[in-house]
């Protein structure tokens, strides 16, 4: 069996950044993994907002 080496990946909450300007209630939020080692800084995805029903930037938070 393989060795599992220490966690290069964790778990991030990307957050809809259009849809908190708003003021709209509720939020639009997914959760990922990333590669720490290869992506350090924060992540900017473009996903689809169910509540504003199109595709927006969501960033990542924390």
């Amino acid at each position: 069996m393989a060795k599992k080496s220490k966690d290069a990946r964790i778990q991030v909450i990307l957050e809809c950044t259009e849809h908190k300007n708003s003021g709209m209630p509720g939020t639009s939020r997914y959760i990922t993994t990333k590669n720490k080692k290869n992506t350090p800084d924060r992540m900017e995805l473009k996903k689809f907002n169910r509540i504003l029903n199109k595709v927006t930037v969501h960033k990542e938070i924390k």
